[in-house]
């Protein structure tokens, strides 16, 4: 036999990997009669030495079963370094790494970008989510799976979709609830979930749950659109009682579009229109403006976070204004909207793209954060603000205000931990720069140029406020309640003592400043 093949009975949890950041890959291959069952490639140790970190492959449904392993370029150590184990090694250490995000999600093991399918069903949101679980860069896209009852509390689940083979990626896309029960899928008492993803080798497919969201059924007239393009986002249109298809497209007569398709039963897709210069994970959804449920516009979206506002008819999008507007800054990329959220929010996450270097991930997500439209002085624009479920985390509260700041009079709070959320308000005065000082990091705002560390944010009534997310690796800062929404790391990453309100150039006023200590959610 030849020596990268192994005979195997599939007895506990785990097909344990050990990989190795920077290696030659591996291609792996486990089947089963004859049958490839599961296809990817690592980064494959070659010694015990060179182990990074501990992936795995669940093999529960296998349980039993005898099993081939082929593994291409392999060494013997290597080879003989891959077991089967009931437990994951280190999985003590799992979410007190010194860069594991306190309170935002992260996986386990492996790589995330992209969140997929989110849904709300039955008092559970799910966040499914573009997934290398057995390395620490992109690569073997599956969709991963966590759960929450509150927003806050994440509970990561069994991967969800795996990729069909080798080269066929489950890339990204969405889910959706199947309220009455339009595709005919349903069997029992428990609506169905239903998940529609780019598969790289085949097209826009879609797959159905009947139990909460925890497996998925390949629908066998996969793919239901074909094209050059990606990144399906399915909504409900309640006017015209079907449903909306809205996905990346690329061709050489319209360039890179959303591309509208619309659907009785999400099985049979007829195109409707294109809408052009927008790139990957497409949104559309509906706002009121300024709270106004009689007033409303409907936003376009896309994975570089900027935005249309305009009208919807169930087929075609009107812009009722030139270019896009933007909310998102920095390192925030590709984010989605929760389908079917009980009480009308309109709730987001993006992926945080925050580097984890000798970790055994990478990546993370932003804070859920609610979106709103309201009238500004320059029109309407959207508004994007945590989810007040943060305050959940909340534990010790400092507090001062009406200070008058200068050049040498600063305002302090004395402080302990490295999870925080900040809250300030600077009336401006003749100040040039105002800031926020966390532990030796300092958050900018720049009078002359408008720009809070460098998006550009302009005051109102001669006020502006900030609200910072610290988390160990990153922080989000969010100006003028939510007008702008920076991703960032952080470069202190230490525990912080002392938080301080500052202002240059001149004389500022500080309205208020509050700091609440953060408990972790793991």
């Amino acid at each position: 036999m030849n020596k990268n093949i192994v005979s195997i009975t599939l007895e506990k949890k785990f097909l344990l990997i050990p990989i190795w950041n920077g290696a030659r890959m591996t291609r792996i291959d486990l089947s089963i009669d004859g049958q490839n069952v599961r296809e990817f490639e690592a980064e494959l140790a070659t010694t015990k030495e060179q182990i990074s970190f501990w992936s795995f492959l669940d093999i529960t449904a296998f349980q039993g079963m005898e099993a081939i392993l082929k593994l291409d370029g392999a060494t013997e150590e290597g080879i003989s370094m891959i077991v089967q184990a009931n437990e994951i090694p280190g999985a003590d250490a799992f979410y007190s790494e010194s860069l594991r995000p306190q309170f935002h999600f992260s996986q386990m093991l492996g790589w995330n970008n992209d969140p997929n399918g989110m849904v709300y069903y039955d008092g559970e949101w799910h966040l499914y989510f573009q997934h290398n679980p057995y390395g620490w860069k992109w690569g073997n896209m599956h969709w991963g799976h966590a759960t929450s009852t509150d927003l806050v509390h994440w509970k990561q689940l069994p991967i969800a979709i795996y990729n069909k083979q080798y080269g066929d990626w489950a890339f990204s896309g969405s889910a959706v609830v199947d309220e009455n029960n339009t595709a005919g899928w349903q069997i029992g008492d428990e609506k169905v979930i239903v998940a529609s993803w780019t598969s790289t080798g085949r097209g826009e497919c879609i797959a159905y749950s009947n139990d909460r969201g925890r497996t998925f059924t390949e629908y066998e007239g996969n793919p239901v659109v074909q094209h050059t393009g990606r990144d399906p986002k399915i909504i409900w249109y309640q006017p015209g009682e079907h449903w909306v298809m809205a996905v990346y497209d690329e061709s050489e007569e319209t360039g890179r579009s959303i591309a509208f398709y619309t659907s009785e039963d999400m099985k049979n897709w007829e195109f409707q229109s294109k809408l052009k210069d927008y790139c990957e994970c497409a949104e559309i959804f509906e706002l009121p403006v300024d709270g106004d449920t009689s007033n409303t516009r409907w936003v376009a979206f896309a994975a570089d976070a900027r935005y249309a506002i305009g009208q919807f008819d169930g087929k075609v999008f009107l812009p009722e204004h030139d270019g896009k507007h933007q909310v998102h800054h920095g390192g925030y990329y590709a984010s989605q909207l929760f389908n079917n959220s009980p009480d009308g929010r309109k709730i987001q996450i993006g992926w945080a793209q925050i580097e984890m270097p000798n970790m055994p991930f990478n990546q993370t997500f932003s804070f859920p954060h609610s979106l709103t439209l309201r009238t500004t002085g320059e029109g309407i624009r959207m508004f994007a603000e945590p989810v007040k479920e943060i305050q959940k985390l909340h534990q010790k509260r400092h507090f001062t205000e009406n200070i008058n700041l200068t050049e040498g009079q600063l305002a302090n709070l004395d402080v302990s931990g490295e999870l925080f959320d900040i809250r300030a308000r600077f009336e401006i005065n003749n100040a040039t720069t105002i800031g926020i000082n966390i532990g030796g990091e300092q958050i900018i705002y720049n009078v002359q140029e408008n720009q809070l560390n460098d998006a550009e944010m302009k005051p109102v009534n001669g006020e502006i406020s900030v609200q910072i997310l610290v988390d160990r690796p990153m922080m989000e800062i969010i100006g003028n309640n939510g007008r702008v929404f920076l991703t960032i790391s952080r470069r202190q990453r230490d525990k912080v003592s002392i938080i301080s309100a500052f202002a240059e150039g001149g004389q500022a006023r500080l309205i208020s400043l509050e700091a609440n200590e953060l408990r972790s959610i793991w």
